[in-house]
């Protein structure tokens, strides 16, 4: 689709005003030695009587408070300008130490020096990230549950007791207010281009910064607290987020991309470019930095064209909602009409399933909430997060250019990428978690029959112990509604002559979860199913993970003969319990699975019927649950095991017979 290409500038006339001019209008110079004492700190009572307040209320005047600090903030920049950098670091580099990323606002300084438009940007994004960070750090010596919104962090009793509520209405001016100037937000959302930061607020904040630790090294004294940094997130499990397959040669076609293609908005071009150097110099945390702002900006001003809302492509007002990533992939707008970005997106890619897992999905990476937050360690920041971002960016590039462009499309190189992207799943969706700890619990239980047992003959010697029968009948059931459930499995993973056999399990359940589902917009009785059957999973492999350790436990005390004769008799109950247990939990699993494929059919229920099967779902949990606790090393208790799951196989086949499950509804 064709995207206009006459966007000047996504800040609206009343923001732009705000950043842009209302702060040069007073022209007065001010000598800094007003707010900087001799050995180089901050004159904090100096500073916030630039503040302004309204009479009615005393709150915060922002407009006459942005034109009164202008000038600050200018004399601030030119002072900064005037040191080197050695003068710089013996002044203020211990002054950063309570932020816990001292490199970040020492580089902020080099920044300034040069005053490249990107290069304040960025730098601007990575000091109000760390300073963020760390005064949430701050927040948690007289409070909990440190505020996720910096409007709320700013406005917080806890900060005011510490650095005073003066000191926090002069950084509401600079950050956190939708009434103030608001850097940080106009920036991590994409609306503002490099040419409309200056560069003497990123200055500012820099010197409060210094300040800020100035004030709380005075505080930690006259209480004899110690600030405590909380630990950064770690990305663990990085395979999982290979997705998009990235290499130099697409990176270099990327920077022809960026130049043609309608998706990057031609004043924000700078940053594109800044994005793809910083990749290519290894500074992968700048590289996303720079990047997901403009893949925010580039898909709103698809969303505006796409749902005929212009108007949203700007800042919003104070009392007006911002036009952000979450409201872009929402299903419905604010006037409940069908949102028609993901139609969009959906052609080339499963654009929307990539940015709710990187984005948004709680178990996903959530990348830029993580990164705009200060969560992560932006020098350990992996490459393989940032190629993915890169990898996204690109086949979006590509979807939106010119027929003129069809030799770069089709280059060898980018086909891959583009494969990829149309083939791109879900992997952070509650849906895709479910698979993935099937399959794991699968796995773990696939180790059963390798586990270290006595002997048949060893364990018949004792007397007054017939559980084999017993087990014989459970297998039989199990077998039963295995055959019963065949109609609803893949034909080339059955056998009607073993339904129970480990490897057809394993098969049948690979195949399953591959099987494409909808997790896009799930509706709620959908992701309430999921939870449960998650939850079912979950208890599944912790049974399993149980009887592996106690399994290889017991054989070992066997040998070296160390079992009293109750645990002889407890370890013999384990081994006859293991015969059904296994099979009773592949069924579990695969029940799990069936019901997963057919979940969206439950919308099909009706409340009476739909409370019904929840009620059944929480009988299985209820069941794996006392599983968890009858196989627990504590417990052992294996006769009521065998009674338990008796009982459950029994409803089981009461519900299958009844066809009140899923997958009765999806035939």
């Amino acid at each position: 689709m064709a995207l206009p290409d006459s966007v000047t500038t996504c800040l609206s006339q009343p923001v732009h005003y705000a950043i842009c001019k209302l702060g040069f209008e007073k022209k007065d110079a001010y000598d800094i030695k007003n707010i900087l004492s001799g050995n180089g700190e901050v004159c904090w009572q100096a500073v916030t009587e630039y503040v302004c307040y309204l009479e009615s209320d005393q709150s915060v005047d922002y407009v006459k408070s942005i034109r009164s600090l202008g000038p600050v903030c200018e004399s601030v920049n030119l002072y900064f300008k005037s040191l080197t950098k050695e003068q710089f670091l013996i002044q203020y580099a211990s002054w950063f130490r309570w932020t816990n990323c001292t490199e970040v606002f020492l580089d902020v300084f080099d920044v300034l020096q040069c005053t490249q438009a990107t290069e304040v940007a960025l730098g601007l994004m990575k000091l109000t990230s760390c300073l963020e960070r760390a005064l949430g750090d701050v927040y948690l010596l007289k409070g909990n549950d440190c505020p996720f919104l910096l409007r709320d962090l700013l406005a917080s009793e806890q900060l005011a007791d510490v650095f005073g509520q003066a000191v926090m209405n002069v950084l509401k001016v600079f950050i956190g207010s939708p009434h103030g100037l608001n850097l940080r937000n106009v920036l991590w959302h994409g609306f503002a281009s490099p040419q409309e930061i200056p560069a003497k607020y990123c200055a500012m904040l820099l010197f409060l910064t210094a300040g800020l630790g100035q004030l709380l090294q005075t505080y930690l004294l006259q209480t004899k607290g110690v600030l405590v940094h909380r630990p950064y997130v770690i990305f663990v499990s990085l395979e999982e987020l290979d997705a998009f397959p990235l290499n130099n040669e697409i990176l270099s076609i990327a920077e022809e991309l960026v130049k043609l293609s309608s998706f990057v908005l031609k004043m924000m071009l700078p940053f594109w470019i800044a994005a793809l150097t910083a990749f290519q110099q290894s500074r992968y945390a700048d590289s996303v930095i720079l990047l997901l702002p403009q893949l925010e900006a580039g898909l709103r001003l698809l969303f505006t064209t796409t749902n005929k809302c212009p108007n949203r492509l700007l800042t919003a007002e104070s009392s007006t909602l911002y036009t952000t990533f979450d409201e872009m992939l929402a299903k419905h707008l604010d006037n409940e009409e069908v949102n028609q970005l993901p139609v969009v997106l959906e052609e080339p890619a499963m654009a929307s399933d990539f940015l709710w897992d990187f984005l948004n999905h709680q178990e996903g990476p959530r990348i830029r909430d993580r990164l705009s937050h200060g969560e992560i360690n932006l020098e350990t920041f992996p490459r393989e997060v940032a190629n993915q971002i890169f990898g996204f960016a690109i086949t979006i590039l590509c979807r939106f250019s010119d027929k003129n462009m069809f030799s770069l499309k089709e280059h060898m190189a980018i086909k891959p990428l583009m494969n990829c992207a149309s083939c791109y799943r879900s992997r952070f969706h509650p849906i895709s978690r479910l698979k993935k700890q099937v399959l794991e619990c699968m796995k773990s239980i696939h180790l059963w029959p390798e586990l270290p047992t006595v002997p048949e003959e060893e364990v018949q010697k004792i007397k007054g112990l017939d559980a084999n029968a017993e087990a014989n009948t459970l297998i039989s059931m199990i077998s039963e509604i295995m055959c019963q459930l065949q109609h609803y499995m893949p034909q080339n993973c059955c056998s009607s002559d073993d339904p129970v056999n480990s490897v057809l399990t394993e098969r049948l359940l690979v195949e399953l979860c591959d099987t494409r589902i909808c997790t896009l917009y799930s509706p709620r009785a959908v992701l309430e199913v999921v939870v449960v059957l998650r939850k079912i999973s979950a208890q599944c492999h912790q049974v399993s993970q149980q009887v592996i350790a106690g399994a290889g436990l017991r054989y070992a005390q066997w040998l070296n003969k160390t079992l009293r004769s109750r645990q002889r008799h407890n370890y013999r109950r384990m081994l006859n319990s293991i015969k059904f247990m296994s099979p009773v939990l592949r069924l579990i699993l695969l029940l799990i699975t069936l019901e997963l494929v057919s979940v969206h059919s439950v919308c099909k229920k009706n409340p009476f019927d739909y409370q019904q099967y929840l009620k059944f779902l929480k009988s299985v949990l209820q069941y794996t649950e006392n599983l968890v606790t009858y196989t627990s090393p504590e417990k052992n208790k294996w006769d009521e095991t065998m009674e338990l799951t008796k009982k459950t196989l029994i409803k089981i086949r009461k519900n299958n017979d009844r066809k009140l499950m899923l997958m009765h509804l999806a035939m």
